[in-house]
């Protein structure tokens, strides 16, 4: 969200943001929301000056009747004077109603203004418009025929979507031995890797309040994405991040204390609304999954170093894990209205010979910060921190990646050293059939 004097100060800017966004049905958002903030300012200016009046009505009131007990011609004066209080209260009341009405009108549009994006961000209408920045690792096609993720894991007796689907549906599964053993070990080693970084391990609340969603997230995004608790005003987490930075609401954080930097472990939980081609069945696009994820909340002249950090993390941990990755800038249209700036890391995919997005890393300076009124105390006053975060590992759509590129023509999948420990000193999983 926006600060409201910078759309005061810089209308034309803010436009153009949106139209570089490629939303063009937002512009007169802009016009709306500073004829709203006029007529808010003219309410409160207003009502300040009655509120200085006041005391000086009220006096008078009071010396006015103290004459008319002594000089009862005054009392025709106190009793005007009287009325004035009167009608000057009233009109306060209805300028404080008036302010409040403004004030959810302007905010309600405010959240729907997208963020100013950075000036290094690709302008494009939309995700076919990003742009690969870099290549870590060889893309590698075997020689042998790759079976799709689930028949590879069924191999290993690892999967069960029918059953899955029975209990509670599409979108669902079961993963069992050795596959839900990788599964654990990959967050596991995640979790170790990102504090072996520096950052602090957390497991955050799995719901949240209503006002922490309209905090950290677009009012578009939460109605694609969020399960509501029924009759309870609590969401079910699509991601850590949400309640990562929800724990920042209403606060006032030291400076000495920045950066913030967390790594959470969650389930995730998601509507995945909209069909999906056949590449994205299986266990890829799913309502239900785990996530490690790694938060940053620093002052904003260190907000774009941070943002380089992280998504190399993302590739400094695939690469350990023997998977070939890339880095995608998002262009315009494809970044969220309160991002600044955007990146995924996609990791190849031997079976379809192209990459496909495993991490997404996000710069959103200080918008969520604004929405959840998170503060930094410093030397010379209070600001807005700026917020980021990024995936590390999110299985098991991470393990289609890790499955077909530690796959051989026999169909065993080798386990790389790295994540051994975590496998028991497992160094190769057998299929069972």
């Amino acid at each position: 969200m926006l600060d409201i004097r910078f759309i005061r100060e810089n209308p034309e800017a803010v436009k153009e943001n949106i139209r570089k966004k490629f939303q063009e049905e937002k512009l007169p958002l802009v016009d709306q929301v500073l004829e709203l903030d006029a007529r808010n300012r003219a309410a409160m200016s207003e009502a300040n000056e009655l509120r200085s009046a006041r005391n000086t009505l009220s006096k008078q009131v009071g010396m006015l009747m103290g004459q008319a007990k002594k000089d009862p011609s005054k009392l025709a004066e106190a009793e005007e004077a009287k009325a004035r209080v009167k009608a000057n209260a009233d009109r306060l009341a209805e300028l404080e109603q008036a302010e409040t009405e403004l004030a959810g009108q302007i905010r309600k549009i405010m959240l729907v203004i997208p963020n100013i994006i950075d000036p290094s961000v690709p302008i494009g209408p939309d995700d076919s418009a990003n742009v690969e920045v870099e290549r870590f690792g060889e893309p590698v096609v075997p020689d042998f025929e790759i079976p799709y993720h689930t028949e590879i894991m069924e191999s290993f007796n690892g999967v069960d979507m029918d059953a899955a689907g029975r209990v509670s549906g599409s979108g669902f599964y079961y993963l069992l031995g050795d596959v839900a053993r990788l599964h654990e070990a990959v967050l596991a080693y995640a979790r170790d890797f990102m504090i072996g970084k520096g950052f602090t391990f957390c497991i955050p609340p799995f719901m949240i309040h209503g006002n922490v969603v309209e905090g950290v997230m677009s009012q578009t995004d939460m109605e694609a994405m969020m399960y509501k608790i029924e009759g309870e005003d609590l969401y079910l987490i699509g991601t850590s991040e949400h309640s990562m930075i929800g724990k920042f609401i209403d606060q006032i954080i030291p400076e000495a204390s920045l950066p913030q930097t967390l790594t959470s472990y969650s389930p995730c939980f998601r509507k995945e609304k909209g069909s999906h081609g056949i590449e994205e069945r299986g266990v890829y696009r799913i309502h239900q999954f785990e996530k490690q994820e790694m938060i940053v909340v620093c002052r904003p002249e260190d907000s774009m170093a941070w943002y380089e950090k992280m998504w190399r993390y993302s590739v400094e941990l695939f690469r350990s894990l023997d998977i070939p990755v890339r880095q995608l800038e998002c262009c315009s249209g494809d970044l969220a209205d309160l991002k600044v700036k955007s990146c995924d890391i996609e990791a190849w995919s031997p079976r379809q010979q192209k990459y496909f997005e495993v991490c997404s890393c996000s710069n959103l300076g200080d918008a969520q910060a604004r929405r959840l009124k998170m503060r930094v105390k410093g030397e010379t006053g209070t600001y807005l921190p700026h917020t980021l975060n990024n995936t590390v590992v999110a299985p098991p759509r991470m393990l289609i990646a890790f499955l077909e590129n530690n796959l051989r023509s026999d169909g065993s999948v080798v386990i790389p050293e790295v994540l051994r420990p975590y496998m028991g000193g497992l160094e190769r999983m057998i299929p069972k059939k």
